[in-house]
């Protein structure tokens, strides 16, 4: 049996996955639905794609979680060792677990998206949510690539920390906390911002979209780069964090 198999049959066999992937999408839906469906009638009628994923940050940290747990829950009950046994090259383990992890969340982003589309233009009717750009395109679409990379960051960070509440720690205080505190610092804290990795996932999925008037996540002037650049950039973090982790792995014992 292969790995990818192997790996996916592990996944599934426990319930924390079953319930990260049902929380992702309800928060994501969910959410949409509430501000589109309760939002005054003014705001309604001027909403916009962008305004039907206002749930999606919280739903890719709660996949981050998840991918997290994949590892790291088998450093907790030492299950890890018996997968170096049954292959022992461990780099081709792990590659293994992160594909199966990170085509799941991508599958999960792309649904919880578009999902969370359908349903605010269900609920609000009186607005144009039709998609009618490239630029919506790729936010919908996109948004399972930013969560297929963030579970690879996701992973590595497991891999590494090998401790479950470390690294969940880590990842929800990395996007949500430190690189907003980094634009605090005088002089280069807004520069230092503009290069940060989840700044430039949220770069791709925001940039050139319609969020009205006064700027915002929409605004190509809050990035570093454009929005494909700006992917391939949050692709190189995730490679280079999975890069250390294979290595990690391959020289640590378990």
């Amino acid at each position: 049996m292969s790995v990818i198999a192997v790996e996916r049959i592990k996944l599934f066999s426990t319930r924390s996955p079953w319930w990260c992937m049902i929380i992702a999408a309800v928060l994501t839906v969910g959410l949409s639905a509430l501000f589109l469906g309760l939002a005054p009638s003014e705001q309604k009628l001027h909403a916009t794609i962008t305004d039907t994923q206002g749930g999606a940050q919280l739903s890719q940290m709660v996949i981050m979680v998840m991918a997290a747990l994949a590892i790291t829950t088998e450093y907790r009950f030492g299950t890890i060792r018996t997968s170096f046994q049954a292959v022992p090259q461990r780099a081709a383990l792990l590659l293994g677990k992160t594909f199966v992890v990170a085509m799941l969340s991508g599958l999960i982003g792309v649904i919880a998206s578009f999902g969370a589309w359908a349903i605010g233009d269900l609920v609000n009717s009186s607005a144009n949510l039709a998609i009618d750009s490239a630029a919506e395109w790729r936010l919908l679409a996109g948004r399972g690539l930013i969560f297929a990379l963030s579970a690879v960051i996701a992973v590595a960070v497991g891999a590494l920390i090998r401790q479950s509440a470390g690294a969940i720690v880590i990842l929800l205080v990395w996007p949500l906390l430190v690189e907003q505190l980094v634009q605090l610092i005088p002089k280069v804290g807004d520069d230092l911002n503009r290069w940060a990795p989840f700044t430039n996932a949220n770069s791709f999925l925001f940039q050139g979209q319609d969020v009205g008037a006064g700027g915002g996540p929409g605004d190509a002037t809050s990035y570093a780069m454009g929005p494909w650049w700006a992917l391939l950039y949050f692709a190189g973090w995730a490679a280079a964090l999975m890069t250390i982790a294979l290595v990690s792995a391959s020289k640590r014992d378990a």
